[in-house]
């Protein structure tokens, strides 16, 4: 199986090489048009805060919801010298992970993961924290976007004391410009595959279709392309959309797993 002459769209940002040179392995032709570009907050203060808390000890559990944002966490202690005792505090915490890449993120640090959500996604978390006595507990949520209702007011619910931090957030990577080009050669037949590994991704793709009024366009082009998700988190936005997702692993849902599922689908 291999991927001679297919061209495949990227729209991941941080490990864009990384996932383009696993297909241009396979034979493929890589094209990049990274949708978002990750950032540090403007500033620490509430990063910073919330690690003290747990540095002091206030946690009796930590969600991890992804590896990218227990390092940024990691980095943010590095800069006040608190590194050894975010670790010390983490290893003393039952962490809460979901999918793969947080545990990941735990194990380049020496740390064992406690409790891992069977499915990775916020439902998935909830449903490990229920078998949980969480009453009168502190929990500390890492958070991948501003808020995540679902898994707070289930926390608050449950009687427990919830403290969130957002450790890093998205901008646009790739100028609408490109990103409407992309459009078109999607609509022109010119991809063969389109490969979206997290959602904020997906959003930024409809928001341009919004701003330049060309969600018909983008939509046509997504029918004559294979759609491919890294997972059900991405899977789920593209359906809540109206896109066919064609391409999704039904575990590992890391990028190299996924590349052996697109050429699983060309096969």
């Amino acid at each position: 199986m291999s991927l001679n002459g297919r061209t495949i769209a990227l729209a991941e940002g941080r490990q864009l090489e990384e996932l383009a040179q696993m297909l241009e392995k396979e034979g493929a032709v890589a094209l990049r048009c990274p949708m978002v570009s990750i950032l540090d907050p403007a500033d620490d203060g509430a990063a910073l805060a919330w690690l003290e808390e747990l540095v002091a000890g206030r946690f009796d559990y930590v969600v991890l919801l992804t590896g990218e944002g227990l390092r940024r966490l990691l980095a943010c202690a590095d800069r006040y010298g608190l590194r050894d005792r975010v670790l010390g505090a983490l290893a003393r915490t039952r962490t809460v992970t979901r999918g793969p890449k947080p545990v990941k993120a735990l194990k380049e640090v020496g740390l064992a993961p406690g409790l891992i959500a069977a499915v990775p996604t916020t439902e998935g978390v909830i449903a490990t924290l229920r078998g949980e006595v969480l009453t009168g507990k502190s929990v500390g949520v890492q958070l991948y976007s501003a808020s995540n209702p679902p898994l707070v007011e289930f926390l608050e619910k449950a009687g427990v004391t919830v403290r969130t931090v957002q450790p890093y957030v998205y901008a646009p990577a790739s100028d609408a410009d490109q990103v409407v080009e992309l459009f078109r050669r999607l609509e022109s037949g010119g991809v063969d595959a389109i490969v979206f590994t997290s959602s904020p991704q997906v959003d930024r793709l409809f928001e341009v279709a919004a701003q330049k009024q060309l969600d018909a366009l983008l939509r046509g082009g997504l029918k004559k392309t294979k759609v491919a998700a890294v997972g059900p988190v991405v899977a789920d936005n593209l359906h809540a959309r109206g896109i066919r997702v064609d391409i999704c692993p039904d575990q590992g849902f890391v990028m190299k797993n996924l590349v052996q599922w697109i050429k699983r689908a060309f096969a």
